[in-house]
């Protein structure tokens, strides 16, 4: 019992020690939190193969100069389609249906409309796939609509029991089709045949061949929605297939194949099993100097979500040792141009050299120009991540919890010479069944490897165990400011010198009421009488302070939710220019801000958050402390909320938040301070409060992508809308975590 009673107190005395020192402490651990930050690219592990069963490169291809033959033939029918007809909507569907068919596989037409973009708060708490589902049964009723239509085919599998299945996808823009689209429905044909005469096949194989008419992502969401959900609107809502394809065909393009098309079957949405893996394959259509063939993996999906590790880990073995194909991931190319950064790298390479003369066993370090391009990867990861929308089509099967990813080839040489597209096809065909047989080889779903992880590159990656470290130590900062800030005694530069304002009463002396003693009393060191006394004073100390700050932070937290309605309100305007649509949110924000400022000091006008405190009356707790206490806390918790939505978005919001909510300080008492300390203490004040500012930063990101000449704030306008069409969780996070954050630091800095 006394072992415990002494860990109490042990405690105590540690919490009393933090609040005491909360201002070095906190500066330490958020520079030791940037400084983890900036070594993460050091501490990045090169990929590995969690799950054994897979088995990348076991099995010699089976793909042939067969195969690629009936890829390339195909691809030239295609590409003939095109010039002899300026407007062939449903010539390439067909073309595709008849070689499918041939095939032996199971085929119909899957038509689908753009979805419904239009900005509607229920949005991010519901399903987000059913804007697909509804926008169909709405504008389906319109004859004059013209829907994508998607080509889909089946293989069953001959040694499985239907209930697994692996989907490669390979879109096309119907309206216009490319050397590109054309080259990747050949390759999805020719492996479409290969598997349909495979034995080794245990797993169903569909082949989607998505139409981009309204977005590729559109396309497949648009399938997955029926794939995973019954269909009770097939009569009513769908257009029959006879209709659409007389309608939209031209008659010169109907071919015998066309008319042995069995129509009552067109529209029979049929499945296959559970799926367990999905390639998105498409060819990259601007050619891009370079001197070798590149393979670029893209895994980001919404809200931050990604693929299992394992499955990036086959695509980049067979790609890198099977096939010789360089891959990479995407970066943040204007980084590389950083000196800074550059020199940092030479740094830490010195450190890494240094460290490995001491013990040959301490691998610390990398050469300069990797941890540039590591740094410049990671940071790539890290945005799109944060942003939550997905990067590519894959994105739609990560909804569904299927691991999936984009595959995007850049060439050296250009496909429109044919012996150039046959060697592609080959190495290509190889490295898409290799990666099929892989996960056709597993037995359950993916699970040895990571799904929450950073890329630096294709082949190294942060674990959640070493990212979290730099956000623990940013974010333990504000909870030890925002407890010693409810510890404050009294006025000065230094907020935690002493913890409350005003005259002390006769029978305790000063030294008496610092937090120390009342934790203390509290820990059982002080006789009883005193320490009620003590205790009592220390929390009786005008809480209508508090009580006002509370109000304010909920005020300003209700307001945020108001302002990031008006969208909603604003679209339905009419209006064309970002500009005007920007100015009319800024416009109702302000007026809405003040107009409840103004009722709140209604209802109680002893709210002095902007009046200055008459200390000399009474005790008095100033209101700029309880406020910035406030909001040290509420701003931790929506951290940590959103830390286990996208972590990602969370680990950026405490790059910005921290740095300002530490420094902001009121500017009245900055102007009695030292000239060096008033000087440095403003300049931090205010360039945080500046950073942190949601338009500046989408201005600075725009700047830094494109160059500062094509930035302008209606970008915050373009940035919001993106983020409300796809249904990020970084929209709901920037106005009730970021903004209200923001705006109650503004009235800590503007205390008077």
């Amino acid at each position: 019992m006394e072992e415990k009673k002494n860990n109490r107190r042990l405690i105590v005395r540690l919490g009393a020690l933090l609040i005491r020192y909360a201002v070095p402490v906190s500066v330490v651990c958020c520079l030791a939190g940037f400084l983890t930050l900036m070594l993460l690219p050091v501490l990045a592990k090169n990929t590995y193969i969690s799950e054994n069963a897979l088995m990348p490169g076991s099995a010699n291809p089976r793909y042939s100069d067969q195969n690629t033959k009936d890829a390339s033939e195909l691809t030239k029918e295609i590409m003939n389609l095109k010039l002899t007809s300026t407007e062939n909507h449903m010539g390439v569907q067909s073309l595709l249906f008849e070689h499918m068919s041939e095939a032996g596989g199971d085929v119909y037409f899957h038509k689908f409309l753009s979805p419904d973009k239009t900005f509607k708060p229920s949005r991010f708490f519901v399903d987000s796939q059913q804007q697909y589902k509804s926008n169909f049964e709405e504008s389906s009723k319109n004859s004059s609509v013209v829907p994508g239509v998607n080509v889909v085919g089946i293989i069953r599998a001959p040694h499985g029991d239907g209930k697994e299945a692996i989907v490669l996808v390979t879109p096309f823009l119907s309206d216009n089709i490319r050397i590109g689209d054309a080259f990747s429905l050949g390759l999805g044909y020719s492996l479409f045949y290969l598997f349909s005469r495979t034995i080794w096949l245990a797993k169903d194989f569909v082949w989607l061949a998505a139409d981009s008419k309204y977005g590729t992502h559109a396309a497949v969401a648009a399938w997955l929605k029926d794939y995973h959900e019954p269909i009770f609107y097939h009569s009513s809502s769908f257009l029959k297939s006879e209709s659409l394809v007389d309608g939209l065909l031209p008659p010169e393009e109907k071919g015998p194949s066309y008319k042995q098309i069995d129509y009552n079957t067109l529209d029979d949405f049929q499945r296959a099993g559970t799926i367990a893996a999905a390639l998105v394959f498409k060819v990259q259509e601007n050619q891009i100097q370079t001197d070798k063939d590149n393979l670029n993996i893209y895994a980001e999906a919404s809200n931050g979500q990604m693929p299992n590790l394992d499955l990036i880990n086959v695509v980049n073995f067979l790609a890198v040792h099977r096939q010789g194909l360089h891959t990479r991931v995407e970066s943040l190319f204007f980084m590389l141009s950083w000196k800074w950064l550059s020199v940092l790298g030479g740094i830490l390479e010195w450190l890494g050299k240094v460290a490995f003369t001491l013990n040959p066993e301490w691998k610390f370090g990398l050469p300069s120009e990797e941890y540039v391009q590591g740094a410049a990867g990671l940071a790539s990861s890290i945005y799109h991540q944060a942003l939550g929308i997905p990067t590519g089509a894959h994105g739609s099967f990560r909804d569904y919890q299927v691991d999936a990813i984009t595959l995007e080839v850049s060439l050296r040489f250009s496909l429109e010479n044919e012996m150039t597209r046959v060697s592609y096809l080959l190495k290509i065909g190889r490295l898409l069944e290799g990666v099929v047989r892989s996960v056709n080889n597993l037995l359950e779903k993916f699970h040895q490897s990571f799904f929450l992880y950073f890329l630096t590159s294709s082949s190294r990656f942060i674990s959640i165990g070493v990212y979290m470290i730099p956000f623990a130590l940013l974010l333990v900062p504000l909870v030890i400011l925002a407890a010693a800030l409810c510890s404050y005694k009294s006025g000065g530069l230094n907020p935690l010198a002493k913890f409350y304002d005003g005259s002390v009463p006769r029978d305790y002396n000063e030294s008496e009421l610092t937090h120390t003693n009342i934790l203390e009393s509290a820990s059982g060191t002080r006789t009883s009488g005193q320490e009620t006394d003590v205790i009592n004073l220390g929390l009786s100390l005008h809480s209508q302070e508090w009580f006002n700050a509370a109000k304010n932070v909920l005020f300003v937290h209700l307001w945020a939710a108001v302002v990031a309605m008006f969208p909603s309100v604003i679209c339905r305007l009419s209006l064309e220019a970002s500009e005007m649509k920007l100015l009319i949110w800024a416009a109702l924000s302000c007026l809405t801000l003040f107009v409840g400022r103004g009722i709140l000091g209604i209802f109680y006008p002893k709210f002095d958050i902007w009046q200055e405190a008459e200390a000399e009356k009474e005790p008095h707790i100033e209101g700029w402390v309880a406020l910035k206490a406030f909001t040290l806390g509420i701003t931790t918790i929506g951290l940590v909320i959103m830390s286990v939505i996208n972590f990602a978005a969370a680990l950026l919001g405490v790059i910005l938040l921290v740095p300002m909510c530490l420094s902001v300080y009121p500017l009245k008492y900055l102007l009695k301070a030292s000239i060096r300390k008033r000087t440095l203490l403003m300049l931090l004040s205010i360039s945080f409060i500046i950073l942190a500012f949601p338009p500046f930063m989408v201005v600075a990101l725009r700047g830094l992508f494109d160059g500062f000449s094509k930035a302008s704030f209606t970008d915050f306008w373009d940035w919001t809308e993106m983020l409300w069409s796809w249904g990020s969780a970084t929209y709901p996070y920037l106005f009730f975590v970021h903004v209200p954050c923001w705006v109650l630091c503004f009235q800590v800095l503007l205390y008077v």
